[in-house]
């Protein structure tokens, strides 16, 4: 007696994908994708809303492998250990995320699309938001596949390393001094695109340290390796670091905070950055 030839009716591609996502990031299990894929043939819906319909996975994790199908990375919130500020990577669909890739959409129309490669960010004053603005922006600038390396300049009193989750290590401060090398860049879990170097050890002189040639020469480096560089820079009140590093990237965002920050603050921030030989590309105006 002749075997039964068995036909299958074929996944198209983007369904076939959705399956090997999910069982890849540990959603499904081979059986359970088989018990998707039977309702997804039956009743000829998509693979997603199959395992959605069994209860198998959330639309949370739906929307993880549709963002890694089309190369647009987030993490679920308490997933990486970031900081809940980090919005643009934990709520990529939220109002707050499409305000920030609006400034981004201007960023790179009016910045680098003029070839510039660097940025700086910084505020008045320490509860201005300038740095969890660099982080969101350095998340969304990534997430165009840019190859983007977030640079804590902040020798004072840093941030970024807080905000990323990141253990104790070296950094700029270190580089500069000449006791490591570029080792040091941290690639962010999740963010293909995204490196974060972090401040490192904190300097009795971090305005010398940004003035000196060998910042100079970091700087025309980390641009030769990277689409987007991005400076955080210590508030602009604490000294003058930011006018010794807002000169080097070229350009400037200017942050504030809504209700907090002094307009003339900002005026007057920005007339020395002027001087100081930087471009004040814009501002941005935070609200937490």
């Amino acid at each position: 007696m002749n075997s039964p030839i068995l036909t299958a009716l074929p996944l198209d591609a983007a369904d076939s994908r959705m399956g090997t996502l999910l069982l890849e990031a540990g959603r499904l299990t081979a059986e359970d994708a088989e018990r998707v894929l039977r309702m997804h043939r039956e009743l000829g819906i998509r693979y997603g809303e199959a395992a959605m319909r069994l209860g198998l996975v959330s639309e949370d994790d739906i929307r993880q492998a549709l963002a890694r199908q089309f190369a647009y990375p987030y993490v679920l919130p308490g997933q990486a250990g970031f900081s809940a500020r980090l919005v643009a990577a934990y709520e990529p669909f939220s109002p707050q995320v499409e305000a920030l890739r609006a400034i981004r959409s201007q960023l790179m129309l009016r910045w680098f699309a003029r070839g510039r490669r660097a940025l700086a960010v910084v505020g008045t004053d320490p509860d201005d938001g300038a740095a969890l603005c660099a982080a969101n922006l350095a998340v969304v600038l990534s997430q165009l596949g840019e190859q983007t390396l977030l640079v804590d300049a902040n020798l004072r009193a840093p941030r970024q390393q807080d905000i990323f989750g990141l253990t104790p290590r070296q950094g700029l401060s270190d580089l500069l001094a000449g006791r490591c090398d570029l080792d040091v860049i941290v690639r962010v879990p999740g963010f293909v695109d995204l490196s974060v170097l972090p401040a490192g050890t904190l300097p009795p002189n971090p305005q010398e340290l940004l003035s000196r040639e060998t910042f100079r020469s970091l700087h025309t480096l980390l641009e030769s390796r990277y689409d987007v560089l991005l400076y955080d820079l210590a508030p602009f009140g604490s000294g003058a670091d930011a006018l010794a590093a807002a000169r080097q990237a070229g350009g400037v965002l200017l942050a504030a905070r809504k209700d907090h920050t002094r307009v003339a603050n900002v005026a007057r921030m920005a007339e020395h950055l002027v001087e100081a030989g930087a471009e004040v590309v814009g501002a941005v105006v935070m609200e937490f």
